[in-house]
């Protein structure tokens, strides 16, 4: 029997936190942890108006956590992916959220529903 689809909302547990220091600096850091029983492959859009990260996927197993560290005034969209493999020819997919790139990697794609996002955007109006 399949697992059910559950929202992804509660597949990850997405925490950002804001360091300040005296001098104005701003760093900011976007942990993600893998509260699912099961392995999850978050997916990574950046806008269009600011430069990709190091990574657009990756998978976290159960419990397994990896944190990012976004440049001032990035944006971008995250999700997560489940239900993940390879075909036999090495074509990555999964049933939700697949950003059909074929790889772990999204390389500017984003997801498919069904999906559910979190969107940031640092340093947004007004600063």
């Amino acid at each position: 029997m399949a697992a059910p689809l559950i929202p992804q909302l509660l597949l990850l547990f997405i925490l950002g936190t804001a360091n300040f220091f005296p001098i104005g600096v701003v760093s900011t850091t976007i942990t993600i942890t893998n509260q699912c029983d099961y392995t999850v492959w978050p997916g990574i859009l950046s806008n269009a108006d600011v430069a990709p990260l190091p990574t657009t996927g990756f998978a976290l197993r159960k419990g397994e956590t990896r944190t990012i560290s976004p440049p001032a005034s990035w944006g971008a969209r995250l999700w997560g992916r489940t239900h993940c493999s390879e075909d036999s020819m090495g074509k990555f997919s999964c049933i939700t959220g697949d950003c059909g790139s074929g790889q772990v990697e999204c390389f500017g794609a984003g997801a498919a529903p069904p999906a559910t996002l979190a969107e940031f955007k640092l340093d947004g109006y007004g600063g």
